[in-house]
């Protein structure tokens, strides 16, 4: 796949914000990165969890004049920000939907690709060419970048989407809702179960969208993260499936994904490597 060069506008991601004295404080007791460490540049991934481990939402943050920005797919920004409201208590910050007013933008060049909030109506000159956002997504997909929308909220552990592999797991930070569990699955068991890249071998053979169950050539079951259908109609995806062929029971800790559609569809796929490596 060749570079990509120019700038996206993600409308489908949203952004809400955290303003205040306590606000990084507050997400550092709520997220799994560290957010000390943010800065304006260059986005984070962070994993809002429910206590058994699993992954609410998938976000990125970035480090604003005022607080912490918080990107994700739209349709999670309102349930997401309600739900972290009922922890703030006594904490000096405000959390609102900033959608309607930045705009989520992707800018490529010099072979990286980074998120910018930009105010909406703003009219900055952005760098190169539009790029279409099926390009930017299948290049998310590429990369191996889990995301997490309505029908797989709280159906996967973070490790099972890769989390820990794309630097959105600071394990020597201090306690957030689900760690626990999420520790306890780094140092002392075997996550059997990991988010996979796949590609079909024909096109156009099936609607592969995010919580399909499907049947793989080798009788492993996954559960496909994201999808996108390539020029030459063929889909490649990411997909929670067992290592190996014929998979296995997953561990007591790593329980496996509830699925929306409980009756898998055999299909015929390729697998394609991630850009980083997954544990042996």
């Amino acid at each position: 796949m060749s570079e990509l060069y120019g700038h996206c506008r993600l409308h489908d991601l949203g952004v809400f914000g955290v303003r205040g004295r306590d606000a990084v404080a507050f997400l550092q007791g709520q997220l799994s990165q560290d957010v000390a460490q943010l800065d304006a540049v260059h986005a984070r991934f962070a994993g809002y969890h429910n206590p058994q481990g699993r992954v609410i939402a998938i976000l990125r943050l970035l480090r604003t004049d005022d607080g912490v920005g918080c990107v994700l797919p739209r349709e999670l920004v309102a349930p997401v920000a309600e739900r972290l409201r009922r922890y703030v208590l006594r904490a000096k910050l405000t959390l609102t939907d900033d959608s309607e007013d930045t705009q989520v933008i992707g800018e490529a060049r010099d072979g990286s690709r980074v998120l910018r909030l930009v105010p909406s109506g703003d009219s900055t000159i952005l760098p190169g060419p539009p790029i279409a956002r099926a390009a930017w997504h299948a290049f998310d997909i590429a990369a191996g970048l889990p995301q997490v929308y309505r029908a797989t909220s709280e159906a996967f552990v973070a490790q099972m989407l890769n989390l820990d592999l794309v630097d959105g797991i600071a394990f020597d930070k201090g306690c957030y809702t689900g760690q626990e569990i999420i520790a306890r699955a780094h140092y002392r068991g075997r996550v059997k179960r990991r988010m996979q890249r796949f590609r079909t071998r024909a096109p156009g053979a099936l609607a592969l969208v995010p919580a399909s169950a499907v049947t793989l050539a080798d009788g492993r079951t996954a559960q496909v993260i994201d999808a996108a259908t390539r020029p030459d109609g063929r889909i490649e995806f990411l997909a929670v499936a067992p290592f190996g062929e014929g998979g296995g029971a997953p561990a007591t800790h790593d329980p496996p994904p509830e699925s929306h559609h409980p009756q898998p569809v055999a299909i015929d796929v390729e697998a394609l490597p991630l850009p980083y490596a997954l544990p042996a």
